[in-house]
């Protein structure tokens, strides 16, 4: 007598469909990682301070360690700069920079831009390192 049911289960486990899920999350991660670097390219120790500063929005002005100036990434005499950011803020609805300022630049060379944004009713914020 032959008392073994019909419905066998088989023991084994497919995995291609979690290889392709693993898959799609390996890849949307990677396109999330880049997206979410910040793409100045103008290494700067900036100072640390609670909070986070990021805004893709607003033009970033950035005063390295040697008092070099640059407009999103692009190096701009220091007499230049007021006509160079009203050129490049003419275009923006919001009137918005980040000034990253290296840990070493004199604060006359910060009050300097932050002097020109105040004359234009240009927004400033300060960019720091989270601590």
């Amino acid at each position: 007598m032959n008392l073994r049911g019909r419905n066998k289960i088989t023991p084994e486990f497919n995995m291609s469909s979690m290889t392709d899920v693993v898959f799609l999350l390996l890849i949307f991660f990677m396109i999330a990682s880049t997206l979410a670097k910040q793409l100045d390219t103008i290494e700067v120790k900036l100072p640390q301070a609670k909070g986070k500063t990021e805004n893709r929005q607003s033009v970033a002005v950035t005063i390295s360690a040697k008092n070099r100036f640059f407009i999103d990434g692009k190096r701009v005499g220091k007499t230049s700069i007021k006509g160079q950011l009203l050129q490049r803020l003419s275009q923006q609805q919001d009137r918005v920079i980040v000034l990253r300022a290296a840990k070493t630049v004199p604060i006359d060379e910060v009050v300097y831009v932050m002097n020109i944004a105040n004359q234009n009713a240009i927004k400033v914020v300060l960019a720091v390192d989270a601590q």
